[in-house]
């Protein structure tokens, strides 16, 4: 995976809140037994901790700035992603919402751009106060991506991912599928509180799967808007595998089989494995989103 030198990253996209102080310091979900269960029902859900039912007491206060590196000091061109893992993180955001951004346009709609939150260990959402034991996710309240990138490391020693830089931009185009689907009305489908292999809940998440392959189907020949050249420029068939393998990874059998000693398909929230793969793969097999009608 690999991103044009000399292109200009936008960093007004992405909020880097690492290191930021959280007053109290109580953290709103619980460790040991809470924070796994957390960790299995919130990975990449795509909705708020709070609407999980997870978080715990009242919001806490607002984050208080630390002298924590910016991404807006470090993250200025294409190089920077190819040689930081932040900066990547910067520039697949960019990346994901250029295209989506273009395709919207092209089907006659308006994207509204949302905004990649980087934190550490906690932080305070619209959809509720969050630990990084629940994983990515993405909060329709405010409209924000929110990932502690520590989570890629866990990535693959808790759940036994190859990981790799196309791992990491799979689960952010992921999320910001969620994104898509709160602007096309459909997240709201996997609000009923149903879980199980034919829920709605997985529906939606497999849908935001297809969506993420849609992206990368189409990532090395979006043109990004500053330059008129695409940003990624180039992805292999490796790339390729290693996201089909992260989908894999967080599978609802494999989290189960891993965490539970067994699998339970009338509690997924995802899919299966093979899901998780079969829908990526159709998105980036066709990159046409409306394949990814994961209800029919």
């Amino acid at each position: 995976m690999q991103f044009d030198d000399d292109a200009d990253l936008d960093t007004s996209e992405v909020s880097d809140q690492r290191g930021s102080r959280i007053p109290g310091g109580r953290a709103t979900i619980g460790g040991g037994l809470v924070g796994v269960i957390a960790l299995v029902l919130g990975l990449l859900l795509g909705v708020g901790p709070d609407e999980l039912g997870l978080s715990g007491g009242s919001p806490q206060p607002a984050s208080t700035p630390s002298s924590a590196a910016q991404v807006q000091q470090t993250c200025r061109k294409g190089h920077d992603a190819n040689t930081r893992e932040d900066c990547r993180l910067v520039a697949v955001t960019n990346s994901t919402q250029d295209y989506w951004r273009q395709e919207f346009q092209r089907r006659g709609a308006r994207y509204v751009p949302a905004s990649t939150v980087f934190f550490t260990d906690r932080v305070n959402t619209a959809c509720g106060p969050a630990t990084s034991a629940v994983g990515p996710f993405y909060c329709p309240g405010d409209r924000k991506v929110y990932l502690d990138l520590g989570f890629f490391q866990e990535l693959r020693t808790k759940f036994g991912a190859r990981g790799g830089p196309f791992a990491q931009a799979y689960v952010v185009a992921h999320e910001y599928g969620h994104h898509v689907q709160n602007l096309t009305g459909t997240l709201g489908k996997s609000q009923d509180g149903r879980t199980g292999a034919n829920s709605s809940s997985v529906k939606v998440e497999l849908q935001a799967d297809c969506y993420a392959g849609v992206w990368a189907h189409n990532a090395t020949r979006t043109p990004d808007e500053s330059t008129g050249r695409p940003l990624i420029t180039s992805l292999t068939d490796q790339d390729i595998r290693d996201g089909l393998d992260a989908a894999a990874a967080v599978g609802d059998d494999r989290i189960q089989e891993k965490f539970q000693g067994r699998v339970t398909p009338e509690s997924w929230t995802h899919g299966s494995a093979q899901q998780r793969q079969q829908w990526f793969y159709e998105g980036y097999r066709t990159g046409d989103m409306a394949r990814c009608d994961t209800f029919r």
